[in-house]
């Protein structure tokens, strides 16, 4: 049977924000779990992309405001060419190249595989009889606004709508309607942080934070993961637990 859990994550930032998907987190997010990921902008590392890939065979990406084309090499294409490249530096070493092993090397390198830039600013998938929809948040204006998100929804049409772009986890009800916003996966600091830069000490960044769904019917119900710190520095992921009913009373 299918998993009817839905990753929402987003705002990841690797690596010019921060470093990787925190081991804890990897640790929960195995293959076989999850049925769909929506990814909700700013997937910066091929590395995290092919992970994601291998998560859930259904990965649903839209456009965020800092993403970058994604190309990688196939394992040993580089090192392939790496030797080639010191065969041919050495003295008489171009010519042994030119001949059939350096020629056949060269084109034994698998080509380089490439994931272009997410075009679509928002999408809507449906669960039981929930339409939700998301963004990453940066059309939005003011940005996380609620009544903005409110007129978003119903532009959408959508009875849940998860945003990004602030790195903070949110999630609350309004008008009938549910808002999420999973935070960053990574914990990565957002423009819109008071007190980045300050001379006081480098900032910190945010909570690490993503949320999975899991859709029965009309009832939404929602896991918080967030990875917290102790005053020892020790790291614990907690989990919390809110649920959405679609309100059919109208229908």
């Amino acid at each position: 049977m299918a998993s009817r859990l839905v990753l929402v994550l987003g705002d990841l930032f690797i690596p010019d924000r921060a470093i990787d998907i925190p081991a804890k987190f990897k640790k929960l997010l195995t293959p076989g779990k999850i049925g769909q990921i929506l990814c909700l902008g700013n997937l910066t590392s091929p590395s995290v992309y092919a992970f994601l890939r291998q998560l859930a065979p259904d990965l649903q990406l839209v456009k965020g405001d800092f993403d970058i084309p994604l190309t990688t090499s196939t394992p040993g294409g580089a090192q392939q060419q790496q030797q080639q490249q010191q065969q041919q530096s050495q003295p008489g070493g171009g010519a042994a190249g030119a001949g059939g092993g350096g020629g056949n090397g060269g084109s034994s390198n698998a080509p380089e595989a490439t994931y272009p830039i997410p075009t679509a600013l928002s999408k809507v998938v449906t669960h039981g009889s929930l339409r939700i929809g998301f963004t990453h948040g940066d059309s939005i204006v003011p940005p996380g606004d609620p009544d903005a998100l409110l007129i978003a929804a119903r532009q959408m049409d959508v009875d849940v709508l998860c945003w990004g772009g602030t790195c903070k986890f949110e999630a609350y009800e309004m008008e009938g309607k549910f808002f999420i916003n999973p935070g960053s996966a990574t914990g990565a600091c957002s423009w819109m942080d008071e007190g980045l830069g300050d001379e006081d000490g480098e900032d910190e960044g945010n909570v690490p934070s993503f949320v999975l769904m899991d859709v029965q019917g009309d009832v939404l119900v929602l896991y918080v993961y967030q990875l917290k710190k102790d005053a020892s520095g020790n790291e614990t992921v907690g989990v919390e637990k809110v649920s959405f009913r679609k309100n059919t009373a109208g229908a």
